[in-house]
């Protein structure tokens, strides 16, 4: 029996491969939560520089590749063994092995949600390229949510090459035939920028961000126009009881920014796997 044989008839084999990989995926997305900030306030400082006509010091490099991982307190590198998703965590009891400070929970936590959410997609959607599309596209989510979390950013790097995919994708009416797919983009995009610009106008202040518009139209290109009412629905909703809950019991301050990538986000996941049922089920109660 070949191996794609065994990923076709095994579902068993191919859900705990995919896990896997998605345990993997989800140590490199903390690599890139981390790193793909800091190389983007690199580039906006040394931009900054030449605009004022100074002179540009060479840096050391910085990229997913390069330098290697490291304790950001001993500065020691991680080995190979010390990077393997959540048994090194385990077996660190979550301590870096040269200077034993603490390691942060977070990391084996996207290790194991990536790799949760990875193995779900497989029994979902089952073996066939539309599990490697939703792959891409959950990953990158992921990557994105944590970011605007961190930093209040949503990557162009990360959201523009993942709008065109979505496009290419739906080619083949991947996830929706074509037209509702451009149409989707366009319209993602146009909506959050004109509640923006009616909420500037109104009360002088930026409700959001440009990077909200293009993750939406990514949403919209990935899945269709006939979804982005749901998933603005299903984001506003989040968005607002989440809000009033950390106002509340977090004496988080009302003016203070809250970043609406992730519930973006978390409508976009939604779709992928029950877009369609929520739709019907919408229309019927109408």
């Amino acid at each position: 029996m070949s191996f794609i044989t065994l990923l076709q008839t095994n579902p068993v084999f191919f859900i705990s491969l995919c896990t896997t990989i998605g345990l993997v995926a989800g140590s490199f997305l903390n690599m890139i939560i981390f790193r793909l900030p800091k190389m983007m306030e690199r580039e906006w400082n040394q931009q900054c520089s030449e605009l004022r006509g100074e002179t540009i010091k060479p840096l050391p490099a910085l990229n997913l590749v390069k330098p290697r991982s490291e304790c950001l307190h001993c500065k020691h590198k991680i080995t190979a063994l010390e990077s393997i998703p959540i048994i090194s965590y385990l077996a660190l009891r979550g301590r870096c092995s040269q200077c034993n400070t603490s390691i942060s929970l977070r990391y084996p936590i996207m290790e194991a949600l990536t790799g949760i959410i990875s193995g779900f997609i497989a029994w979902h959607f089952g073996y066939g390229f539309i599990t490697i599309a939703a792959f891409i596209f959950v990953w990158s989510m992921i990557a994105l949510a944590f970011i605007d979390l961190d930093t209040q950013l949503l990557p162009d790097d990360i959201t523009l090459p993942l709008l065109w995919i979505g496009l290419l994708i739906n080619l083949g009416n991947g996830f929706t035939d074509i037209s509702s797919a451009v149409i989707g983009a366009a319209s993602g995009y146009f909506f959050l920028w004109l509640i923006y610009w009616c909420f500037k106008i109104a009360t002088g202040k930026e409700g959001m961000g440009y990077g909200d518009f293009k993750l939406l139209a990514v949403i919209g290109a990935w899945f269709g126009w006939k979804m982005l009412p749901m998933v603005i629905l299903l984001s506003s909703l989040a968005g607002a009881v989440i809000g009033i809950g950390l106002v509340i019991v977090a004496k988080h301050k009302r003016d203070a920014p809250i970043p609406f990538g992730p519930y973006l986000v978390g409508g976009g996941l939604i779709v992928l796997f029950w877009g369609d049922q929520l739709n019907r089920t919408y229309l019927d109660l109408l």
